[in-house]
């Protein structure tokens, strides 16, 4: 097992579709287990292969209860509700935008053997399930930002000024 380099936007690879998994055998087992590592040192919610240069369905997503999903070739069944908040991404580093998610996502996938399940969860691992997905369809969150994006130290201070702002009103009641 190993990291692979995780490409940033502008790099073609990030804006085409990717083909169907078709071999379940150890050089997709090799990809996953590399998509792991590289996960895991980025501190990642999820990953998908086109941002490690591979233009395969694959696609790493962190469950709700912290263990890692893998999905191949992917497909949303449902989603519901909705949630908004500031979204990022490992090929576009530094930079987060508002983006709205659906609240509840459900997907079938394939496992590493090539054995079709359904997934569902809600909150964060919801949005990744969605984020992840574009990806293997060529696009990047920021095509679904709300605004402009901003900054770690820009976000930083939004939610600093946010926070003073609800102890404030709670020292108020």
């Amino acid at each position: 097992m190993a990291t692979r380099t995780i490409i940033e936007q502008g790099d073609e690879a990030l804006a085409k579709r990717c083909h169907p998994v078709t071999n379940f055998d150890e050089r997709l087992w090799e990809l996953l287990d590399d998509m792991h590592d590289t996960l895991e040192e980025a501190h990642g919610y999820g990953l998908a292969a086109p941002q490690v240069g591979i233009l395969r369905r694959v696609c790493l997503v962190t469950a709700s209860d912290g263990h890692i999903i893998e999905l191949i070739n992917p497909e949303i069944l449902e989603t519901a509700g909705e949630q908004e908040g500031y979204e990022g991404c490992l090929s576009v580093p530094g930079l987060y935008g508002w983006v709205k998610r659906p609240d509840w996502a459900k997907v079938r996938a394939q496992d590493r053997n090539g054995t079709f399940f359904e997934a569902e969860d809600v909150g964060m691992s919801a949005r990744c399930f969605c984020h992840e997905i574009e990806h293997l369809d060529g696009h990047l969150f920021t095509e679904r930002v709300q605004g402009r994006l901003y900054t770690e130290e820009e976000l930083d201070a939004i939610q600093a000024a946010a926070e003073e702002k609800e102890r404030k009103g709670r020292k108020k009641r």
